[in-house]
């Protein structure tokens, strides 16, 4: 079974084409073009990440290229005039850079994207040292594994571990990536836990029930929560 990937550097491209702070606005827009990319990573020094340049960084430069752009539209857009004269990468990027590092979890870097809108991320040491960059298409990466991947991963270190006396009788299927757990549950108040341990394996799409509490079968479903009324 091939080694699940929980992390950043199980995912990222440590091939990376990076820029330095006085790379010229033409340069920056011909590599980007030339390597097919929508976004670089600034470098200072021997390769430390200081910030990035996107297109989004660069379009100002034609926004306003009309002179007689509304003077109220300017004023609040300040950052973006200043960008439309800037000439550098230095001067042209957004800092300090928004970045990862390789040992953070996927759903870390997941989230972050979410969270600031950013396509990608520069993956850096601890001493702020390039080390590759992640995109949103590596992150996805993880929903190519195999369902017969996940069905081993599944069964080995969630069902055999927790139902160690009756492991045989859950049985586990994965289809498209979503798991489907049947067979006989004795317990019940365990189901929750075991969604949340399933849905915490990378490339899993969801995960389904049909098992009943005393071996008979069950409709399928969403694991119940807990009833703390039983005695």
């Amino acid at each position: 079974m091939a080694r699940t990937p929980h992390s950043v550097s199980d995912v990222m491209t440590q091939t990376v084409v990076a820029i330095g702070q006085d790379a010229r606005f033409k340069e920056i827009v011909e590599t980007m073009e030339q390597w097919q990319v929508s976004a670089l990573p600034v470098l200072a020094g021997e390769g430390r990440v200081i910030g990035v340049v996107s297109e989004a960084d660069l379009l100002p430069k034609e926004e306003f290229r009309d002179e007689e752009a509304d003077l109220l539209q300017q004023s609040h857009r300040l950052e973006a005039l200043r960008k439309a004269g800037a000439l550098t990468a230095g001067d042209l990027m957004s800092a300090p850079a928004l970045t990862v590092h390789a040992g953070d979890a996927i759903a870390q870097a997941a989230r972050t994207m979410a969270q600031r809108s950013v396509k990608r991320l520069p993956v850096v040491d601890a001493q702020g040292m390039l080390q590759g960059i992640v995109s949103r298409s590596d992150l996805l990466k993880v929903f190519l594994r195999s369902d017969e991947d996940l069905a081993a991963e599944v069964r080995t270190e969630i069902v055999d571990r927790l139902f160690t006396e009756h492991p045989k009788e859950v049985r586990v299927a994965v289809t498209d990536g979503v798991v489907a757990l049947h067979g006989r549950i004795r317990d019940r108040a365990l189901l929750p836990l075991v969604a949340r341990l399933v849905r915490a394996v990378e490339g899993v799409v969801d995960v389904t029930f049909d098992a009943g509490a005393d071996g008979e079968p069950g409709a399928e479903e969403e694991p119940p929560p807990p009833d703390d009324s039983a005695t």
